[in-house]
C-alpha cells in the first residue's frame, strides 16, 4: 500500500508555462511540472489543485481524482489511469480529491466537466481521457530529456517514472525533468492511437490497494460529521409529516427554554417539497432536545396527503395495464410489436411491482456550512460538489463561484448524498447567523421521514408467443414517478424528451426478440422521489428475467440453455451465464427442499448472472437464500479484486432490498422511524457469495451498481423451480410468499 506524506503547508499557485491542458472531449485535463508540483499530498488534506497531474522535482506525483470516493475506490482507480500511460512509479503516486473550483490555464477550466458521482459512471466516463492525459504527459517528458541529451525522441522510451536511451545507457528521472521542464510549441499530440494495449498493461488491472484505506483504518479519514470549525453552531431540523405541508402555527416556547438556543427559524426545503423549522443552537443535544420540543400545527393541503403506498402499487399496475394509458416510447426495435402480440398464437403477461426503499447510509445526513458576506462554504460528505455548488447558489441568490464546497469521505451514498438539499438547508441556517459555522445534523428519523425513495414502480411485460412458444413479440411498460422531473426537469424534458433515465434504467433488452418496444408512462403524486444504487435496473431486471423464466419453463427447455440461446449475438454475456451455472454445479441434484434460479443482466455496460439457492418454508413464507455464486464481466477490470468487492457489496444491496426493505407510507405519512421498523438484512443473515470476476477486454462498465439487478429475479427464479409460483412483488415478505403459493 501506498504511503502518504506528511504535509506541513500547502501552497496554490495558478497554472503557467510549465503546465499544459489537455483536451479530451468534454473534459480538461491539466498537467503541471516543477517544485510547486513537488509537495505530495494526503487525502486527507485540504488542497486546491491547479491541476489533475503534478509532476514534481522530489519525483512524487500527484494525481487527482475526479470523483467522490464513498467506499467504491474511485480514488485510486482513476490516478491508475493517470499513472499506466504516464508509465509512472505507482510507488511514488499520491492522491487527492479534486476541488469544486475552476481553475483556469490561458483561460480554458482545467476540469471541464461537472463533478458527480453516480450512475457507475466514473470509469466509463474518463477511461480514455485520462490516459490520454497520462500518454501525453509522458510525450512531453521523453520530448524534455531528448532536448536535454540532444537525441531524437524516436530514440526514447519510459520505464516507470524514468525516461531512458538505451543507445547509450542514459535514464533521468521524472523529477529530474521536472526541475527544467518546459513545453515544446507545438505540444505534442495523444490520441488514442497512442494508447497501450491491455496485453500492456503494467497497473491496470493489478491489486495494487486502495489509496484512502490506510487513513481510514487509522482513524484519519475525515467525513463530513467530522468538521470542526472555530466557533461552530448546531442546527436541527424538523420538516413536515407529509411531503409539500408548511408550519400554520409554531409554538416554540418549551424550545426556547432549552439551554444552548441561539435562534429557531422555518426554513424551505429544496424543490418545493415543505416548509420546516430550524432550531440552532451551541450544541448537538441542544439542538435536537429543542426541536423535539417544538409543537408545531402544518397545513393539510398536500397533493401527497391522499398517498397510500399500497393503494398506489395497484393503481400504478392498473395504469401499467391499460394501453389507452399512453406514455413515453423509450425503445423500440424490430418489427411491430404490438401487432406481433395481437396475432401471437398465445400471449403471458408478467406484472411487477416493487415497494419504495431508503438509502439509510450509516454515516446521517449531515452539512456545515457558514456566510461571509456574499460569500459561502460548504463542508459536506456528496456525490456531486457541482449539484451542491448549484443549489446553494440558487436558494440564497448567489453566484456559483461565491459559494465553495469542500468535499471530505462519505460514510455512504447510494445516490443520496448527490442531491444537496442537505448543504443547501445549511446554508439557509447559516445565513440567520452570520460569520458562524453551523454543522445541520439529521437523526436517523429524520433520514428515513425525508429521505428521496426509489419509486414505487409497476411494469407489464406481454410477450406474443407462435405455437413452439417462441417469441414473436414483447412490449414493456413502466409506471412510476420521475426523479428527473423533481430534480432536472429541463434535462427531462429538452434532452431526453420525457424518458426518465433513473426511472426507467434497465429496460433495454440483450436477448434477441424480433419486435420490441418499451414504454415509460409517468406518475405524479406529490412523493418525491430519487436515485437508490442499482438504479431502475434493481426492479425492471426483475420483470424481464422473471418473464423469460416463464418461457423457458413453457418451451420445457432448461434456464441457462434458453438464456443462452437468446443471447447468441451476445458472447459476454453467454460466458457470464454459462460460467454461473457451471461455479454453483447448475446440474447438480440439490438438497431437499432447495433449488436453484439464475438471472442475467446487462447493467452498466457490464455483463453479469447470478445464481442463487433458496428454499421456501411453506408455513411461515420464510425465504432463506442459503448461497449466491455470481460472474461478472466488467470489459475490463481496472481493479480487479475492488470489482469483486463491489459486485459483492451490491449483491448484498440487492438481496436486502429483494427480502425485507420496504417503505409505507400512509396518508402521506412514512410509517418507518428507524432500523427497528426498517428492516435491511444484518450480517448474520448474509448467506455465503461467491464473486468471479470474467475481464473480456472490452471498454469498462460501471461496477458500483450491477450486482443489484439480477439477485431479486435469481430468488424468484428459484422459488419457481421449487413451488411453480413466480414471486413478483419486492420485497417477497413471508405473507406476499405464503399468498403467492396459495
Amino acid at each position: 500500500m501506498t504511503k502518504h506524506s506528511k504535509i506541513e503547508k500547502i501552497e496554490t499557485a495558478a497554472l503557467s508555462r510549465r503546465s499544459f491542458l489537455v483536451g479530451t472531449g468534454a473534459v480538461s485535463i491539466g498537467v503541471a511540472f516543477g517544485p510547486l508540483a513537488s509537495r505530495a499530498f494526503a487525502a486527507t488534506t485540504p488542497y486546491k489543485a491547479g491541476a489533475w497531474v503534478t509532476i514534481g522535482t522530489d519525483n512524487l506525483i500527484t494525481i487527482v481524482s475526479p470523483a467522490s470516493e464513498m467506499g467504491q475506490g474511485s480514488m485510486t482507480s482513476v490516478p491508475v489511469l493517470i499513472a499506466e500511460e504516464l508509465d509512472a512509479d505507482w510507488r511514488k503516486v499520491r492522491f487527492a480529491a479534486a476541488p469544486d473550483n475552476e481553475p483556469k490555464t490561458y483561460g480554458n477550466p482545467v476540469w471541464g466537466n461537472t463533478l458527480t458521482t453516480y450512475g457507475s459512471g466514473t470509469i466509463r466516463g474518463y477511461y480514455e481521457k485520462a490516459r490520454i492525459a497520462g500518454a501525453q504527459a509522458r510525450k512531453i517528458l521523453m520530448w524534455n530529456a531528448s532536448q536535454q541529451w540532444k537525441v531524437p525522441v524516436s530514440e526514447l522510451t519510459t520505464e516507470p517514472s524514468m525516461v531512458v536511451h538505451k543507445a547509450s545507457g542514459r535514464k533521468i528521472s521524472y523529477g529530474e525533468l521536472a526541475k527544467t521542464a518546459k513545453l515544446p510549441d507545438p505540444l505534442p499530440e495523444a490520441t488514442k492511437d497512442d494508447l497501450k494495449p491491455v496485453s500492456r498493461f503494467r497497473l491496470i488491472g493489478k491489486d495494487l490497494g486502495r489509496a484512502e484505506v490506510p487513513s481510514k483504518v487509522n482513524g484519519k479519514a475525515k467525513f463530513g460529521i467530522d468538521t470542526q470549525l472555530p466557533n461552530m453552531l448546531y442546527a436541527s431540523v424538523l420538516l413536515p409529516p407529509v411531503q409539500g405541508e408548511k408550519p400554520v402555527e409554531i409554538n416554540d416556547t418549551a424550545a426556547k427554554a432549552v439551554k444552548g438556543v441561539v435562534k429557531i427559524v422555518r426554513v424551505q426545503r429544496a424543490w418545493g417539497t415543505g416548509e420546516g423549522v430550524g432550531v440552532i443552537a451551541e450544541t448537538v443535544e441542544g439542538a435536537m432536545k429543542a426541536k423535539k420540543a417544538l409543537k408545531v400545527t402544518w397545513t393539510n393541503e398536500a397533493k401527497a396527503r391522499s398517498y397510500d403506498s399500497a393503494k398506489v402499487a395497484e393503481e400504478n399496475l392498473a395504469i401499467a395495464r391499460d394501453l389507452s394509458k399512453e406514455g413515453v416510447e423509450l425503445m423500440k426495435e424490430g418489427g411491430d410489436a404490438a401487432a406481433a402480440i395481437s396475432g401471437a398464437a398465445k400471449t403471458i403477461s408478467v406484472e411487477v411491482t416493487s415497494d419504495h426503499v431508503t438509502h439509510i447510509p450509516m454515516e446521517p445526513i449531515n452539512a456545515t456550512a457558514v456566510i461571509n458576506g456574499d460569500k459561502c462554504e460548504i463542508w459536506a460528505s456528496n456525490q456531486s460538489p457541482t449539484s451542491l455548488k448549484a443549489i446553494c447558489a440558487k436558494t440564497l441568490n448567489l453566484k456559483p463561484e461565491d459559494v465553495t464546497i469542500h468535499s471530505t469521505f462519505l460514510g455512504g451514498g447510494f445516490g443520496r448524498r448527490s442531491e444537496g438539499d442537505d448543504a443547501a438547508l445549511a446554508a439557509v441556517l447559516a445565513k440567520e447567523v452570520p460569520s458562524r459555522p453551523v454543522k445541520m445534523i439529521w437523526s436517523r428519523e429524520d433520514d428515513i421521514a425525508n429521505d428521496l425513495f426509489r419509486p414505487l414502480t409497476a411494469q407489464r411485460i406481454d410477450v406474443g408467443l407462435d405455437a413452439q412458444n417462441n417469441i414473436v413479440g414483447w412490449r414493456h411498460r413502466i409506471v412510476n414517478e420521475s426523479v428527473f422531473a423533481r430534480s432536472n426537469p429541463f434535462l427531462l424534458n429538452n434532452v431526453f424528451k420525457g424518458k426518465d433515465v433513473v426511472s426507467t434504467d434497465g429496460f433495454e433488452l440483450k436477448y434477441h426478440v424480433p419486435a420490441y418496444v418499451a414504454q415509460y408512462v409517468r406518475t405524479e403524486r406529490g412523493v418525491a422521489v430519487g436515485a437508490w444504487r442499482g438504479i431502475g435496473t434493481g426492479y425492471t431486471k426483475l420483470a424481464i428475467e422473471s418473464a423469460v423464466e416463464q418461457i423457458a419453463k413453457m418451451k420445457g427447455q432448461d434456464p441457462v440453455a434458453y438464456r443462452v440461446e437468446l443471447l447468441h449475438d451476445q458472447p459476454r454475456g453467454v460466458k457470464v451465464v454459462q460460467e454461473a451455472a457451471k461455479m454453483a454445479k447448475w446440474s447438480t441434484k440439490r438438497p431437499e427442499g432447495r433449488a436453484l434460479g439464475i438471472a442475467y443482466s446487462d447493467a452498466n455496460e457490464c455483463h453479469s448472472a447470478v445464481v442463487a439457492e433458496c428454499s421456501v418454508d411453506r408455513a411461515s413464507g420464510q425465504i432463506k437464500v442459503h448461497h449466491m455464486w455470481a460472474v461478472v464481466d466488467p470489459g475490463v477490470a481496472v481493479q480487479p479484486k475492488n470489482t469483486a468487492v463491489q459486485m459483492e457489496g451490491a449483491m448484498i444491496f440487492g438481496l436486502s432490498a429483494a427480502l425485507r426493505e420496504q417503505v409505507n407510507i400512509e396518508k402521506g405519512e412514512v410509517q418507518e422511524s428507524n432500523f427497528h421498523e426498517y428492516k435491511p438484512l444484518r450480517m448474520s443473515e448474509i448467506p455465503p457469495i461467491d464473486v468471479k470476476v470474467m475481464p473480456s477486454g472490452d471498454k469498462p462498465g460501471g461496477m458500483g451498481e450491477p450486482g443489484v439487478s439480477p439477485v431479486a429475479p435469481a430468488i424468484s427464479n428459484a422459488v419457481a423451480a421449487l413451488t411453480g409460483k413466480y414471486l413478483r412483488q419486492i420485497p417477497m415478505l413471508p405473507e406476499r410468499v405464503k399468498a403467492a403459493l396459495a
